[in-house]
């Protein structure tokens, strides 16, 4: 195994936060093991991060040494932790292993586990005669190099005439093509911050989002979300207050609450950008997932008047997680700018898989009027079967998106994800999608999977939510739960 950086190191009192409550029935280091384990694999507590001694450890969580050294010895064992001289005890994974490793793939009847864990939908039953196509117009593009920084110019076109059709007037020059809208979020974090300066987000917002900036070095500073959603007010004020260089929102079908912003509420945050000369990025991936009522406003309003608005898009929700083809929507200054700071990550994404996404742009009602009455299903079979098997959870039903989030009433989100396994379901806890281990009360929880896949879930998670025992409020006061 190669040496593990250790830059990033984690306090006994911190780690305690992350952690969340862990403590259940039953052997304490194999609680305080399950804990940890599930803050790896959940990102929560990022790779190669130096935990605390086990003497730190143990002070922080008030347990006997004894216990923190068998928590220890039990991740090394099973991959999740490396000790190094010098460097103490750090995070890593099994080598080798999958991320069911944890589980051991099944459960004791056999049964495989199913993964609530992530939220994305199957291939459409056209991918396949788009791939055909894809490969027919495939002589046309192998005079070139195949390296397409900026996206092949076909994909560019189909791009901005999406932007166009949503009441976003727009050229191909204002279109980079990315790997996934990951690389999207990745490539306008670093072109904007450094180490020290403030990115800012909402709160809860998309875990992978807290991680790139804080691989950038900076500093991720939540905005709360109220009742309905982002506090445009509250937004403002943090925006003055910290002077980000950069803000990151989730607009439409936000992850993971589910709620969007209106047209109002849109123009605002253009008008804040203006306002402030900060860069506010939009992300849209779920912007085609709308189940009830008319479809979010395309992010960047009519298209002018402000060079500090980004959007990004991505056909992983809307078509197939597979393709991993995003975008970013901005001034052509940032695009360029964009494409040149790419050429440290990759130089261009999959010929084939962008001359794939165009051929679904080109008819995608074929696909998204399918999908949308098919989530539109399974939402509603999700939250029924939650209502029923779980009762004391509430969640609001959303208009589009994948998911719905759900309160627990208690702060046991953490260490239903550890033992979650053990019952033969994957899920991550709330506090993935906060800032210093917030939405403990919180679960995300996705209907993208099949009805059966569903309803086995649920079924596994009530189990699970039994095992842990978490005793019910006996109160009216204590059932007020807040609805996002």
């Amino acid at each position: 195994m190669n040496e593990l950086p250790t830059d990033r190191r984690i306090g006994g009192h911190r780690l305690r936060s992350v952690l969340g409550a862990w403590q259940r029935t039953g052997p304490a280091y194999v609680a305080l093991a399950d804990a940890l384990r599930a803050a790896i694999l959940s990102g929560t507590l990022p790779l190669s991060t130096r935990l605390p001694s086990e003497r730190e450890l143990a002070d922080a969580t008030g347990v006997s040494r004894t216990t923190t050294t068998a928590t220890y010895g039990l991740l090394r064992d099973e991959g999740y932790l490396v000790s190094r001289r010098g460097s103490g005890t750090v995070t890593t994974l099994p080598s080798g292993r999958g991320a069911r490793a944890p589980f051991a793939g099944s459960r004791d009847d056999g049964q495989d586990v199913i993964d609530f864990s992530m939220a994305a939908p199957s291939a459409p039953s056209i991918l396949h005669g788009c791939y055909l196509a894809a490969l027919d117009a495939l002589p046309r593009h192998l005079g070139g190099t195949g390296y397409t920084p900026l996206g092949v110019p076909v994909l560019r076109e189909a791009i901005a005439g999406w932007y166009t059709r949503r009441g976003t007037p727009t050229t191909p020059d204002q279109i980079l093509v990315t790997t996934g809208a990951q690389q999207a979020i990745h490539l306008l974090v670093h072109a904007h911050a450094g180490p020290g300066d403030r990115v800012v987000v909402e709160h809860p917002t998309y875990p992978h989002a807290i991680d790139v900036v804080r691989a950038a070095g900076a500093r991720p500073v939540p905005v709360p979300f109220g009742v309905d959603g982002l506090d445009i007010d509250l937004l403002e004020s943090t925006i003055r207050q910290v002077s980000p260089r950069l803000v990151y929102l989730i607009p439409a079908h936000h992850n993971p609450t589910g709620t969007s912003l209106d047209d109002e509420e849109r123009a605002a945050v253009r008008a804040l950008a203006r306002r402030y000369r900060t860069t506010v990025v939009g992300d849209e991936v779920m912007a085609e997932l709308t189940m009830e009522g008319p479809a979010p406003s395309s992010f960047a309003g009519d298209g002018t008047g402000s060079a500090f608005v980004a959007s990004i898009g991505s056909a992983s929700k809307s078509f197939w997680g597979g393709l991993r083809v995003g975008w970013v929507r901005g001034h052509p200054d940032l695009v360029s700018r964009l494409a040149t700071a790419r050429a440290s990550v990759d130089i261009g994404t999959p010929l084939l898989e962008q001359l794939v996404v165009t051929e679904l742009l080109a008819q995608p009602d074929a696909v998204l009027d399918r999908r949308r009455a098919v989530l539109r299903e399974q939402r509603d079979e999700l939250a029924g079967l939650v209502r029923q098997q779980l009762p004391s959870w509430r969640f609001a039903i959303p208009r589009g998106g994948l998911f719905l989030w759900a309160d627990l009433g208690a702060p046991v989100s953490s260490a239903l994800s550890a033992i979650s396994g053990r019952y033969g379901v994957r899920i991550v806890p709330g506090t993935a999608f906060g800032v210093d281990g917030s939405f403990e009360r919180n679960l995300r929880l996705p209907f993208s999977t099949s009805p059966d896949g569903l309803r086995l879930g649920v079924a596994r998670l009530a189990e699970a939510w039994a095992g842990l025992g978490v005793t019910e409020p006996t109160t009216t006061s204590d059932r007020v739960h807040a609805m996002v």
